[in-house]
């Protein structure tokens, strides 16, 4: 049984599409012949407090369902200071320097990046001729920072990029979450050993029996309310002639979004607040579709929802522009707007058939992810690199 340890900034019980992307790799593994140890910090995300069951720990280790978690120090933040938040990632990269200074270190190591100085890191410790550093890029930093107006192109971007191709040169391989990740590290280290490892979902997803809408059509968002989802936005950018408005999650923007439906209750909108991933799954079946914003495009994002719903069956509104929006209409997954042209978007919501929506096409959007976005299949593959 060969030894991988995963290194990320977030696992369960932390909610998010970073958090579920690692523990479906980590129980993957783990059930494939792999004896898989995960490090990650005290859990804290969203909403940058350590969780009141980790409280007063400097380190927690435990074991679940096979897999050996060590959970570090962290000073927990989500302040829109840029200081605070980065000493909350320096404070993780010192507790893993802390660990890797007293601990035996696998031959395989899989970093989860961003954050990219956790990463680089990990990569600056761990690098030797016998170990495998594996680099899992969920996204492209800084471009993706800069695109989302978090960073200005000058002395402190330059550094991030630097870290960026220290990165990549010190892994032995590059796992990218779309092509457009992959080809951005083949354009800075051509030769670089690459892997395309989408996040595809790993649960059972049963057929349900629905009812199209006859009246109003209910569109539903689920996951981060942060400034790149751009939910706030969204809420006064609709047009409500025709459609209810459902949320679900939490993030940065989520006391804007309450405020916003308080000040306007004429507004057919609910804010339903976080749940657990199961009973998100059970309560989403009662929505008609669901839409995936981005604010902006960004080069390289491929957001997971788009695997996960297309598991469940439930018909997509994108609305971000990309990689994305190509998956979404090759696979006939539903609909797209114009990435941040809100009449677009009301447009194309106005031409969408009521009686489209049905059992038929939800069943052909679950074939689809059953053929096309099948995890263990891409886990059996990655095997191979691993």
């Amino acid at each position: 049984m060969k030894d991988v340890l995963i290194i990320t900034s977030y696992f369960p019980p932390e909610t998010g599409a970073a958090s579920n992307r690692i523990f479906h790799l980590a129980e993957g593994l783990n059930a494939n012949d792999f004896n898989v140890s995960v490090l990650t910090p005290l859990p804290n995300y969203p909403t940058g407090k350590i969780f009141e069951a980790y409280q007063g720990k400097f380190k927690h280790s435990s074991k679940e369902n096979g897999i050996q978690i060590h959970r570090l120090w962290i000073y927990a933040s989500n302040s829109k200071n840029k200081l605070l938040r980065l000493i909350a990632m320096l404070s993780y990269s010192f507790s893993l320097m802390w660990y890797f200074l007293w601990h035996k270190i696998p031959k395989t190591v899989i970093v989860q990046s961003p954050p990219l100085l956790v990463a680089f890191t990990c990569m600056l410790f761990l690098k030797s001729k016998k170990r495998n550093l594996v680099l899992n890029v969920s996204d492209l930093w800084p471009i993706a920072g800069l695109e989302l107006g978090a960073f200005k192109k000058g002395f402190s971007y330059r550094v991030l990029e630097r870290i960026e191709t220290f990165n990549y040169k010190r892994a032995s391989l590059v796992l990218g979450q779309s092509n457009e990740i992959l080809d951005h590290v083949k354009s800075i280290i051509p030769d670089k050993s690459v892997f395309l490892y989408r996040n595809y979902p790993d649960f059972t997803s049963e057929s349900d029996t629905y009812s199209s809408p006859k009246e109003r059509l209910k569109i539903v968002y689920a996951g981060l309310l942060g400034i790149a989802q751009g939910i706030y936005t969204l809420c006064q950018e609709l047009d409500y002639t025709r459609i209810e408005f459902h949320i679900y999650g939490s993030g940065a923007e989520q006391s804007k979004i309450e405020a916003f439906i308080k000040a306007h209750p004429e507004l057919p909108i609910t804010y339903h607040g976080q749940v657990t991933r199961a009973e998100l799954h059970s309560a989403l079946m009662q929505y008609d579709i669901t839409i995936i914003p981005l604010l902006k495009r960004i080069y390289g994002s491929v957001p997971s929802k788009i695997f996960e719903y297309a598991k469940l069956g439930l018909p997509m509104l994108y609305f971000g522009g990309g990689e994305g929006e190509s998956i979404i209409e090759n696979h006939q997954l539903g609909w797209v707007a114009e990435a941040g042209n809100y009449n677009h978007l009301n447009t194309v919501i106005s031409r969408i058939e009521l009686s489209s929506i049905d059992d038929a096409f939800r069943h052909n959007i679950r074939a689809t992810a059953s053929k096309v976005f099948d995890f263990k299949v891409q886990l059996q593959a990655l095997k191979k690199k691993l």
